[in-house]
């Protein structure tokens, strides 16, 4: 069983995010991240400016390239209404296994404002990671808790969710629509 967050984050949006949020098209987002050797109070530091900025941009998930940190960090928060359940903080995430039920749901990104698509993935994962204390962890997500984390961890290995898309003429416009281009998806199969 995973630990509460020692990290005390107030969720609401602040005048301004601590961190700045890249946007597709930015190559920053394509980089693939390194692992974390040692979680220390640099690295929580971070963990509570990526927290504040994800509380402030209104995600319920963030990963560290999204902010320009090429570092193996994303936080996830389904319940960010309610102030008394602990956001979650993966560090070195490595999903172990996936469920065998795969679901169809709708995503965002808060890299890719206002473009909502369906996405195919897995409905349950085990992840191990470290947590904001450094200590090992090994948990099973299912549901939205477990689509937010796959979506994070793409953006650990540079990948977006227009890249997993089927639907191309939807993302075609959605995209254009808000003025990203096309060009900037990379599809994986």
């Amino acid at each position: 069983m995973a630990t509460a967050t020692k990290i005390l984050v107030e969720k609401k949006k602040l005048d301004k995010a601590p961190l700045e949020l890249h946007y597709m098209g930015d190559r920053v987002l394509r980089q693939p991240t390194k692992r974390i050797a040692r979680v220390d109070n640099s690295i929580r530091q971070l963990v509570k400016e990526m927290l504040q900025t994800m509380y402030t941009s209104d995600g319920i998930g963030l990963a560290a390239p999204q902010v320009g940190i090429h570092k193996q960090i994303l936080v996830v928060d389904v319940d960010w209404e309610n102030a008394a359940t602990p956001p979650l903080v993966l560090i070195n995430p490595v999903i172990k296994s996936f469920g065998k039920e795969i679901a169809v749901a709708q995503e965002g990104c808060l890299s890719i404002p206002n473009v909502f698509l369906d996405v195919k993935r897995p409905e349950e994962i085990e992840v191990s990671y470290k947590d904001e204390n450094g200590r090992p962890q090994t948990r099973r997500f299912n549901d939205l808790p477990a689509r937010v984390i796959q979506h994070e961890m793409d953006h650990l290995n540079g990948v977006l969710f227009v890249d997993r898309v089927d639907n191309q003429l939807a993302m075609t416009e959605a995209l254009s629509k808000e003025g990203f281009s096309v060009r900037d998806v990379k599809p994986v199969r």
